[in-house]
């Protein structure tokens, strides 16, 4: 599907990068067919080292050059980063952005082009190909660039497709979630060492248990309540584990943290909103 289109990214770090990786890996399009650019030369040859695509630190040189150009900037930088290419974006154009809590309508007006614009919420295991991304169709968007940004994002993981409405959920959910499961990961280890095992030995169960369970809820595809049930039998650890996890309110904390998530990113869109207006 993405043929011989040239593709630009601009912002070329952990999460752009990644992207860049899974392209090549996947074979999708040649190295050559990409360009990217970051303020760090260094890093910059260092990606272009190990990947092969072109590289450089001029953002407008990336729009030039390209017919799908992914934004992966921090929100933060996004006003100054669209300042700088919004006289080269064309209708032709394909943005895709990564830029968290910036909506497509918003990008839009700012770049003042009515081009297609696919918003993206990757989480951070896209760079090891294991991310969950969850993208949105702008209002000058079809099904067809839809589909382009499935391709490009399935080389790093599983995507889903949802309204644009659900994006900022999603940050709470996926978006953030990396750092509750690594808590998660940092206190079981801390209880085994509790109980003696070596750090290392308790490190390397607790981060293998994690893995293991989320591979058996995706490939079985059984709720997560029923899997829970095959390793609680009558009278037994793990039964005497969760009521203890459930007297202290873990699942109420996760609920919790998914909402705060959810609702600091709503705060973010409107603080860029209301603070890089046109």
């Amino acid at each position: 599907m993405l043929d011989s289109r040239k593709i630009g990214v601009v912002g070329a770090g952990h999460i752009g990068t990644a992207v860049i990786g899974g392209l090549v890996r996947a074979k999708l399009t040649s190295p050559k067919n990409i360009i990217a650019s970051r303020r760090n030369t260094g890093s910059l040859d260092d990606i272009a080292g190990k990947l092969g695509i072109h590289t450089t630190s001029d953002n407008r040189k990336v729009v030039k050059s390209s017919e799908i150009v992914i934004l992966a900037v921090k929100p933060i930088n996004a006003r100054e980063v669209m300042s700088e290419i919004k006289d080269l974006v064309t209708p032709q154009h394909i943005i895709i952005s990564v830029m968290a809590g910036i909506k497509t309508s918003f990008i839009n007006s700012y770049l003042g082009v009515e081009c297609p614009v696919i918003r993206t919420m990757p989480n951070t295991p896209v760079l090891v190909d294991a991310g969950a991304t969850a993208i949105s169709k702008g209002g000058f968007a079809t099904d067809e660039h839809l589909k382009l940004a499935l391709t490009i994002f399935k080389s790093v993981g599983s995507v889903e497709v949802v309204p644009e409405s659900l994006l900022d959920a999603v940050t709470g959910l996926s978006g953030s979630g990396p750092a509750y499961v690594y808590m998660v990961i940092e206190a079981m280890t801390d209880g085994g060492v509790k109980m003696g095992i070596p750090r290392q030995i308790a490190f390397r169960l607790a981060a293998q248990t994690v893995f293991g369970a989320s591979k058996l809820v995706i490939e079985t595809g059984k709720h997560p309540a029923i899997l829970k049930d095959e390793v609680t039998t009558p009278g037994g650890t793990a039964i005497a584990a969760v009521h203890e996890l459930e007297t202290h309110g873990l699942r109420t904390m996760l609920i919790n943290a998914v909402s705060t998530a959810t609702v600091r990113s709503k705060e973010l869109s409107k603080i860029i909103e209301e603070n890089e207006s046109i």
